[in-house]
């Protein structure tokens, strides 16, 4: 079995979405990741598919996500939780 690769990620009030190539559609909320939900829209934005579409890379808010991680159900391990909005 392949490994799941992102090709785009979008961004609600509350939500990533992250769309893979396979057409499948991940629903992760924010609260998930402590960085991104603290996050401004426009830092969110600032995000790059990386390792092929294996990974998801913010610099600026020195984030690093794996797309096959986000499948198991996995978030953020290393940041203590935020409250969310």
């Amino acid at each position: 079995m392949s490994k799941p690769l992102a090709r785009k990620l979008t961004f609600d009030e509350d939500t990533m979405w992250v769309h893979l190539v396979d057409g499948r559609t991940l629903g992760i909320p924010l609260a998930y990741f402590p960085r991104l939900l603290a996050a401004t829209p426009e830092q969110r934005c600032r995000h790059v598919i990386s390792g092929g579409g294996t990974g998801l890379h913010w610099d600026g808010l020195d984030e690093d996500i794996s797309v096959e991680h986000l499948l198991l159900g996995h978030g953020d391990r290393t940041s203590p939780p935020i409250a969310a909005k």
